[in-house]
């Protein structure tokens, strides 16, 4: 299948947030409430316009999205911008023909060229390594509540950015609502 990756726009809302809910219908782990945290962060300051990404079929229908929003690395001596990966969905139909993974490459990629220096995701222990994610706790960073040690990890978009970053992630208030 070939898909194009894409920013999202305003009129895309609707149509991403039920992406996002399907994606995540059949998911065991899940809360459900995936595409609600969609739409709070779109109205949050965690929002970063240019890094909620879909991806469209050849009939420029949307069969995935991802986002990356705004969070910081803190500790008491300091702070830390950085990203949260959080969530990436595609149709079910549409998994495992390279979607997320081209979705999570580009985005990648796109916050580099932004200037952002590190990525935070809790995701698949097996999966996200393929993209250089390590267990966060590797730099001394750790998540506000629990979660396996394995399934919480970082990248560093430019070399060695976290070499001297450590502390706990704090997300935005939209993800604990």
């Amino acid at each position: 299948m070939n898909c194009s990756i894409r920013e999202e726009i305003l009129e895309d809302d609707k149509m991403t947030e039920e992406v996002v809910k399907r994606a995540f219908a059949t998911i065991e782990f899940s809360d459900k409430k995936e595409h609600e945290l969609v739409a709070k962060i779109r109205k949050s300051d965690a929002f970063i316009p240019q890094l909620s990404l879909v991806a469209t079929n050849d009939h420029n229908e949307i069969v995935g999205h991802i986002l990356f929003s705004k969070i910081s690395i803190v500790n008491d001596n300091q702070y830390t911008e950085s990203l949260a990966l959080a969530p990436v969905s595609v149709l079910p139909d549409d998994q495992k023909r390279g979607i997320g993974k081209r979705l999570i490459q580009e985005g990648l990629d796109k916050a580099k060229r932004l200037g952002y220096k590190s990525v935070i995701v809790m995701g698949h222990p097996d999966y996200y390594p393929k993209f250089g994610f390590k267990k966060a706790s590797f730099w001394g960073i750790k998540a506000p509540f629990e979660v396996p040690d394995e399934a919480f990890m970082a990248l560093e978009l430019e070399g060695n950015s976290l070499d001297k970053i450590s502390g706990v992630v704090e997300y935005s208030s939209v993800f604990f609502e």
